[in-house]
């Protein structure tokens, strides 16, 4: 192979790969920036793109997306003085990357040192509670100024977060137990107002109760006391359509003398007044058996059977009555053990 068959090839490998260093292709949603001699000429578009070798340069792609930068907690002071590490997080555009590139030196840099001092300066008008439930007025106030700040740099800024505030830990502890306090007190709130539902209505059903409970008695007494008028009048109605003699009276009276002075209770039995006139009619009615006077009649059958249970009915109250002592009795003893005897005062030693 001679000497300019080589030269020629070392030509055509040489232009091959100046033709290749002046083809460019930027991929979509990137930008270039085209430096001739080291002065702008011009922003390269998404695509295929032709520059001169050797005299122009383009510098390193920008991203035209918007991207997302989360700054580390930088500690602020609120009005009311204390310290709160706020985290930021911005999101970003760039608009003009011409501007981008020759306006700001480092973009990044400059949009955190901005966001530092402008959140400074919005919550230093704020105290901590108006910090933690204004967030929303914090947000906007930042991407005002901030936008405002980097729009000659090319960048716009769409939103402005504040991802944590961190109080101090002695202010978070007070805050828990001003939280737990009015949690606690929530709940005594509702359980006393659950007791006193309880108790409204427990009394009400009580009420109700009682009200039924005194109607049933009141009813029950006023039938009881009916069926007895009935009863009284039935037996008072048969005595008397009986006709019964002075001499069966008496002898009834006679034999409800024992039961009444039966019972523990009846200590002193008391003779009544109409005993004299029981006996009187009692040995009348003896001396009548052996005398000439004509005897009266003898009271018939029914009438006899209606003595007999007017005097059953008498033997029945007069049980009552008995039991109504003995029971009067024991309460009495009852109360008479249970309570203290009274020492007699002793006399003072001379």
């Amino acid at each position: 192979m001679d000497a300019g068959l080589i030269a020629l090839i070392v030509l055509a490998v040489f232009l091959f790969i100046v033709a290749a260093s002046g083809v460019r292709i930027v991929p979509q949603a990137r930008a270039g920036i085209v430096e001739r001699l080291g002065r702008y000429t011009r922003t390269l578009d998404p695509g295929l793109t032709l520059i001169v070798p050797f005299v122009d340069r383009v510098k390193p792609l920008l991203d035209l997306r918007e991207q997302v930068v989360s700054f580390p907690p930088q500690p602020v002071i609120t009005e009311d003085n204390l310290v709160v590490g706020i985290d930021t997080v911005i999101y970003f555009t760039i608009t003009d990357p011409k501007a981008a590139t020759y306006e700001v030196a480092h973009p990044l840099q400059a949009i955190e040192q901005l966001t530092v001092t402008t959140l400074r300066n919005v919550i230093g008008g704020l105290t901590l509670e108006e910090t933690l439930t204004s967030r929303d007025n914090v947000n906007s106030q930042l991407r005002v100024v901030l936008d405002d700040a980097t729009g000659k740099w090319g960048i716009r800024v769409n939103r402005v977060e504040l991802k944590s505030v961190e109080p101090p830990r002695t202010v978070q502890e007070a805050m828990e137990k001003q939280m737990r306090a009015e949690r606690d007190r929530r709940a005594t709130i509702l359980t006393a107002e659950g007791v006193k539902q309880s108790a409204i209505l427990t009394a009400e059903g009580e009420k109700q109760s009682a009200v039924l409970k005194a109607e049933g008695a009141r009813t029950a007494a006023i039938l009881r006391a009916e069926g007895e008028s009935k009863a009284i009048e039935t037996v008072f109605q048969a005595i008397h359509d009986g006709a019964p003699d002075q001499e069966l009276l008496s002898y009834q009276y006679l034999q409800m003398l024992p039961q009444l002075a039966q019972g523990e209770a009846n200590k002193i039995f008391v003779i009544p007044s109409e005993f004299n006139q029981a006996l009187a009619g009692l040995g009348g009615a003896i001396s009548s058996l052996g005398g000439e006077k004509p005897r009266k009649p003898k009271p018939s059958p029914e009438a006899r059977a209606a003595a007999e249970e007017a005097a059953a009915a008498a033997a029945a109250d007069a049980a009552e009555a008995s039991a109504a002592a003995r029971a009067a009795e024991a309460e009495a003893s009852s109360a008479q053990s249970t309570t203290p005897r009274e020492l007699p005062p002793t006399s003072p030693s001379p």
